[in-house]
């Protein structure tokens, strides 16, 4: 009597697509490698070679914005192919801390405000300051992220469950994402400008300070990962082709704006709910 010798299907083929999202992520880890390294010789061209000062300070923006779209694909990827594991979330988190907390810090520093304001001023050091609190709030918000996606209850009295259509606080990719949109739609530095770069400078602070509270708030942005899943969807392809040939030409500007728009959609949606509410309660005390 024959015995059939049977294996498990497949085997190999689902231990290879455990790797696939850890590509991604590794990939991920590189560009912000590429970033910080692109930052430092920016920062020691600017005095050598303006323009080459430009070209290296534009090619690790373009190293962060190709991290985005790394870091959104693994993501997806490990949903689409079932492979997602607990070290992976934690592998991911601490790419995003280097990619996302730790490159734009050196481009910022190297491309705005180290490049302005002199060594030992006041300025400089409260730069430097806002740029750590940055990577504070960005790690922090890495870290509740991990927990509420590991515990998907309240851990606390007022805490808010978790949504997996919204993240609790401006998710970092985004934040470093605008960073490196306006360091790709105005590549010299901001010492180029003159005294008008100072000034420049001062706003660069406020806006970095500005995301750092937006991680750590509790203002919803949509998480998008919804999109592009059923039947009606269908059309999103044809929009996505679009924007992608929009970026190929116009990419200094549709960056940006795109930029722009995820992190002030947050902001807008938070004042319209609370306006909402304001109007709401006085017209219930009234008919009480």
């Amino acid at each position: 009597m024959e015995t059939e010798h049977t294996q498990p299907e497949h085997k190999g083929i689902k231990k290879g697509l455990y790797l696939i999202p850890t590509a991604f992520t590794a990939a991920n880890i590189a560009m912000g490698f590429f970033a910080v390294l692109y930052s430092i010789r920016g920062f020691r061209a600017t005095i050598e070679n303006a323009e080459l000062a430009n070209s290296y300070f534009n090619y690790a923006a373009i190293a962060i914005g190709f991290a985005i779209l790394f870091d959104t694909l693994d993501g997806r990827i490990a949903r689409l192919t079932k492979t997602a594991t607990e070290i992976g979330v934690q592998f991911d988190s601490l790419a995003d801390v280097l990619t996302f907390g730790i490159a734009p810090i050196a481009l910022m520093y190297s491309w705005g405000i180290a490049s302005v304001f002199p060594e030992g001023s006041k300025e400089l050091g409260l730069g430097v300051f806002l740029l750590f609190m940055y990577l504070m709030c960005g790690a922090f918000r890495l870290a509740r992220f991990n927990i509420q996606a590991t515990r998907p209850r309240v851990l606390l009295e007022g805490t808010p469950k978790v949504d997996k259509k919204n993240f609790v606080g401006l998710p970092i990719p985004p934040a470093a994402g605008l960073l490196a949109a306006i360091v790709h739609y105005a590549n010299p530095p901001l010492s180029s400008y003159g005294e008008t770069g100072h000034y420049l400078a001062v706003l660069l602070m406020v806006l970095i300070a500005l995301l750092g509270v937006l991680m750590v708030s509790t203002v919803r942005y949509s998480s998008m990962k919804t999109v592009g899943s059923g039947r009606k969807n269908l059309y999103l392809v044809l929009v996505v082709a679009g924007v992608g040939m929009l970026m190929w030409l116009y990419s200094q500007y549709v960056l940006l704006i795109l930029a722009l728009a995820y992190v002030s959609h947050g902001i807008i949606w938070y004042l319209f709910t609370l306006l909402t509410r304001k109007r709401i309660t006085p017209e219930k005390s009234e008919t009480v």
